[in-house]
């Protein structure tokens, strides 16, 4: 006899990837069908790019599920699919107004600390220069735990420079996933560097 749905979400929360996947397969579909995507970005987000990454986050951030129902679980995956989506629609507006540190011939280090401005959200002053080499070296050992795909958008387009296009067709995806993707990457980063870390400010 089979476990029911809402055994499976217990499961699922505690961890059983198994359980997990099940679920996915079961309400994935349907949250997808909900995606309301704007004729205006059809052309650069897919469905299939949302749920990607939503799968993806999913198993990253079971842990964070709250509740024991397949209610629960619906609206907690709808939720996921629903801040991917307006994370790329929101880059690819801002694609529109191209950010000028994002120049041809920016070297290595100038990328990591733009970087690290945009994962904590804060600008540079001349005295947090000081701490920049230690913040970098905390920024690479942060990178190195990101999942593959992340870490490979965070390289090619945060710190090697490269245009959403290019890495895009490197990955095989579309410049909406990509976005989706370092939207994430970034969100992972602040966590692995830690909210409170004194690396966030320099």
């Amino acid at each position: 006899m089979g476990i029911s749905p809402d055994e499976r979400v217990a499961r699922a929360a505690r961890g059983d990837h198994e359980a997990l996947a099940e679920l996915l397969e079961e309400v994935g579909p349907e949250v997808r069908r909900r995606l309301s995507i704007s004729p205006l970005w059809q052309a650069a987000i897919e469905a299939a790019d949302v749920m990607q990454v939503t799968y993806l986050e999913a198993f990253l951030r079971v842990d964070q599920l709250r509740g024991e129902s397949t209610e629960t679980f619906r609206a907690w995956l709808t939720r996921l699919a629903d801040n991917n989506l307006r994370d790329a629609i929101r880059a690819l507006e801002c694609a529109k107004r191209p950010d000028p540190r994002r120049r041809v011939g920016h070297d290595r280090s100038e990328s990591m600390a733009s970087l690290m401005d945009e994962i904590g959200g804060v600008e540079r002053t001349a005295s947090q220069h000081i701490a920049e080499q230690e913040a970098e070296v905390a920024l690479r050992a942060a990178l190195v735990r990101l999942p593959r795909l992340y870490r490979l958008v965070v390289e090619q387009y945060d710190l090697e420079g490269r245009g959403i296009q290019e890495v895009a067709q490197e990955l095989g995806r579309s410049p909406g996933a990509v976005y989706m993707l370092r939207a994430r990457a970034h969100d992972r980063l602040r966590e692995l560097l830690g909210s409170g870390s004194r690396y966030l400010g320099y």
